[in-house]
């Protein structure tokens, strides 16, 4: 009998040890569980449980349930959060550097995007390291393509076209096309293509797909014209308060989650792509003519980006050039 209480005793001093080794880690992101970036995040934070035996434990808080998408950065530097997943773009007004993958047309494809991700990686991990954050990974969304209710061939035919907008860089597009910028919501973009309120819109194939634009639009045009990403990043202090077997295996999962997320993104967008064409799109490549006046727009737009980015956009830009 005093065996088996000495066992359970042991077992129970064991488990209370174990439990005091734990650490707990809480994860917000902005996105429903079934969206990809998510599912990669899930399988981030197995593969993190995995490799430290349970020592690191990773709670994913998806669809800001613990905090809404612009106070997630926040949460993570003030330490109401260990890590967290952002799109770094919607910052650039915090600082034009975040915004550098969504310069339109200066990345227009996966190996481009992955191109300036290594060129800016360095500047945007220093503005991380000031404010106490470290970027662990990044993932691209589908790339952004034109929709139009006519045939495209050149930006000629863009001209008079009202255009749906949803940030200053789409409403640049559509004021160097000559079309007329209209700010619409995703939700009411269907409707609107309906009614003639908007007969263009760039989006990704992704939300093209969600909104069914098949119905209510006939011509897609697989500009990539930028490839926006999510970071996925994690309080400094928190990090070093890891042991060491910790910090390896969460940025040995960070590097195999970067590497996997990149590739299932652009497997969606083919996929997606697919879906547009199977249901009755014209899903097409653009034209050289409306490619050429696309890069004549992109490169307005890119020095426009580098006055307000200064030496570091500069820096970027001719590094992501060589």
């Amino acid at each position: 009998m005093k065996r088996i209480q000495a066992f359970i005793a042991a077992v129970a001093a064991s488990s209370c040890a174990a439990a005091l080794a734990q650490t707990k880690w809480d994860m917000p992101t902005p996105y429903p569980t079934a969206n990809f970036h998510t599912e990669n995040i899930n399988q981030f934070a197995a593969d993190v449980d995995k490799a430290t035996g349970g020592k690191l434990k990773i709670t994913v808080h998806s669809n800001a349930s613990l905090f809404k998408a612009p106070e997630i950065k926040r949460a993570v530097q003030g330490g109401q959060a260990q890590m967290g997943e952002i799109l770094i773009s919607g910052y650039s007004n915090e600082d034009p550097i975040f915004g550098v993958d969504s310069v339109p047309f200066l990345a227009v494809s996966y190996a481009d995007a992955a191109k300036l991700w290594k060129a800016s990686k360095k500047a945007l991990d220093e503005r991380f390291a000031k404010q106490g954050l470290m970027i662990l990974y990044a993932v691209p969304w589908p790339p952004q393509g034109i929709y139009s209710s006519k045939p495209l061939a050149s930006i000629a035919d863009m001209k008079g076209l009202k255009m749906r907008t949803y940030n200053p860089y789409t409403s640049r597009i559509a004021e160097l096309a000559g079309a007329q910028p209209v700010t619409i919501q995703v939700a009411e973009l269907a409707q609107a293509f309906a009614t003639g309120a908007v007969n263009a819109n760039i989006t990704s194939g992704a939300t093209g797909f969600d909104t069914k634009a098949w119905e209510v639009v006939k011509n897609y045009y697989d500009t990539q014209a930028w490839l926006p990403k999510n970071v996925v990043f994690v309080n400094v202090q928190a990090f070093d308060a890891l042991d060491k077997p910790s910090q390896q295996a969460l940025l040995k999962a960070a590097a195999d989650a970067e590497a996997r997320g990149w590739k299932t993104s652009e497997e969606k967008n083919q996929w997606y792509l697919e879906q547009l064409a199977k249901n009755g799109m014209n899903v097409a490549q653009p034209s050289a003519q409306l490619k050429s006046d696309f890069k004549k727009i992109g490169d307005t737009m890119t020095a426009e980006w580098m006055k307000t980015a200064g030496a570091d956009g500069q820096a970027i830009v001719d590094a992501y050039r060589k």
